[in-house]
Formats: structure tokens, sequence, C-alpha cells
């Protein structure tokens, strides 16, 4: 029999992810908190669409609003749960599905930021397992409908990133790693910390750029002055990562090396930087955000306290200043609170020291 799984948060990367889980005949429950996108789920099922490369599909799938989540109680227990809420709902999300685990279930991080431990502080850390989405560019358009704006990874780039948070290749990473590759490429890790932090790098260099400025991942890196300021971010968070312990992976296809160097100056690392950036530029969807760009278009609150924030805290405990992340928190929380207007111009006119 197979396993049974629950999706919380059936946004972009869960409704995308569990929708080709459902499409390969697994057996998922989707809940999340919007009530027009559960209606429109359970009326007409989840739309999946793709920039190019990829015939649209829709599957007809099992819904629940968070308020009809007791159902669960009734039935057979959840084996696997995929927690895909944004970061500052991720202790709900999973005391929600707490009660509803197998005796031998467990909980899947499938989310932007590092939110394991505060997954384990509800589950345990037996029951916490963390899997990356790497470059996977996806977007809730509307209820019922999630759309690819680039695209696929496959044998090029590896999507999903599965694995422990103790480093152990299990039985259970090798399940995950199965079933999100109903999606994309997928691969067991044993360096889950490490491809966290290396997410979280490319999540700070692009997120709350696109929030600031309003600009779509390709607009931004065809600003050469916007441009170098996410180098400049994302060697922050790289100096920091590695002040912590973490060892890195690759960051789009770079050695974190080059980008750290290319935010520091380096005119050589600065030119092979600037080449790998407008060379993904034409690739996908011109006008696709980053998650954090679409949330300000919807009038969302951002992660920003949990990706370039984080990388923030993360610095002070280890004697590293981080100011471009800190004044990047600050212009898209002002951004939030509407006392500024999205505008490129926050970013390519700021002068940092």
């Amino acid at each position: 029999m197979g396993k049974r799984i629950a999706i919380v948060g059936v946004g972009a990367v869960g409704g995308y992810t569990g929708a080709h889980m459902v499409r390969a005949g697994e057996d998922v429950t989707f809940i999340d908190m919007w009530p027009a996108h559960v209606d429109e789920m359970k009326k007409n099922g989840l739309r999946i669409t793709h920039h190019e490369g990829e015939d649209p599909f829709t599957v007809k799938v099992r819904a629940l609003h968070v308020t009809e989540a007791q159902h669960l109680s009734k039935e057979a227990p959840v084996d696997i749960a995929f927690v895909c809420t944004k970061s500052y709902d991720t202790q709900w999300a999973a005391l929600l599905i707490r009660q509803y685990l197998a005796p031998g279930g467990y909980v899947v991080s499938l989310q932007n930021c590092m939110n394991e431990e505060t997954i384990a502080s509800v589950v345990g850390w037996g029951k916490t397992m963390g899997c990356i989405a790497s470059n996977i560019s996806v977007g809730l358009v509307e209820p019922g409908h999630v759309h690819r704006g680039g695209v696929k990874g496959g044998a090029t780039h590896t999507v999903y990133r599965t694995g422990e948070v103790h480093g152990t290749l299990t039985e259970r990473s090798h399940e995950v790693c199965r079933l999100v590759a109903h999606a994309d490429s997928a691969k067991v890790t044993d360096n889950l910390w490490g491809e966290r932090w290396s997410k979280l790098v490319t999540n700070s260099m692009a997120n709350g750029v696109s929030a600031a400025t309003g600009l779509s991942g390709a607009r931004m890196a065809q600003n050469e002055p916007i441009r170098h300021f996410q180098a400049r971010l994302g060697s922050e968070a790289i100096r920091i990562g590695e002040a912590r312990g973490y060892k890195l992976e690759e960051i789009d296809h770079l050695p974190p090396e080059t980008i750290a160097r290319a935010g520091e100056g380096d005119l050589e690392a600065l030119r092979i930087f600037d080449e790998r950036r407008l060379s993904r530029a034409g690739r996908g969807s011109p006008d696709q955000r980053p998650s954090m760009g679409q949330d300000m278009a919807k009038g969302r609150r951002t992660e920003i306290e949990f990706l370039n924030g984080f990388v923030v805290r993360e610095g002070e405990q280890v004697g590293l200043q981080a100011r471009a992340n800190e004044r990047l928190v600050d212009i898209v929380k002002r951004v939030e609170r509407g006392e500024l207007q999205q505008d490129p111009r926050h970013i390519s006119d700021l002068r940092l020291n």
C-alpha cells in the first residue's frame, strides 16, 4: 500500500510538486488556508502550466481548507507531510499536521529559508527532514493554477535535493526523492545544511531585490548596478555561511568563492559572475519574479526577515557584518509598510562603504 502524503500549504512549490505526485498515482491530500484556492481545486482540480517545454495538465485532487483538516482524524494517519508554507507559518503548520502523523511518519520542509529547526521543535528531530527546490521558478498565478516560468532542470540542473538533518543516506530520504522526482530531477544529499545555505544565498540575492524594485529576475540581471549589488548580497551570505561551518554547494552553477570574490570587487570574478547572470536572463519567462517579488505584487507579507534578515543575524553570531543585506531588509520592510514605492533606484542608487 502506498504512503499517505499531505501537503500543507498549496502555494507554488507545494502545488507544483504535489500535482505531479497525484498525476503519478500517489495518495496526496492538499491542505491550504486560501478559501478561493481550495474551492477551485475541489471544483476543477489543480492546473499546471509551463512557459516552455511541457504541455499543460490538470489533475483532480483532494483539497481541504485548514478548518477541514480535522477530517484526517477519521482516516489512516499521514506517513509523509510536506510543509510548503511561508517561513513565518512553519510552526503552526507543523503543529497542525503533527497530530495526524503515523508513528513512523515524518515532516519534510519543502520551503525557502532554514526551517528544519522550527519543525523539529514541534515534531522532534527524528521526524524532521529537508528538501530544497533549486531554481524552480514557479508561481501561484490564480486559484487552482500554478505556472512555471522557468524551464525544467532535467539533466542540466538537479532541482530537488532531499536529505536528513544528520547527513545519513536513509531509506526515507530516497523515498522523498522518489516522490519529488515526479516533478523534476532530484537527488539525495548527505549535505542538507550546505544545500540549505547555498539556496539561502541564491534567495538572498534575488528575492528581496525583486520585492524592493518590482523587477523580474531577467530585468534584475540586465541592470548592472543591481546585478553587482546582488553579488555583494551573495558574497556576504557566503562568507557568513563559511564562518558558520557549512560546506556550500555550487550556486547557479558557479563556485561560491567566485560569487564571494565578485561581491568583494575582484574584477575577474565579477566578469565571470556577470557572464553567468546575463546568460541566464534569456531563459524562461522574462516576467518571472522570485517568490518575494510575487508576494509584494499580491500585497502579502514577505519572508525578508527569514532570508536576508537571517543572514544578518547569523553574521552577528560570527562577528561578520552584512551591510548590504541589512540595508535591503530595511528597504523591503519600508516598501511593505507603504512608506516607499517599488523602484529600481532603491538599489541602483544605493551607496555602501
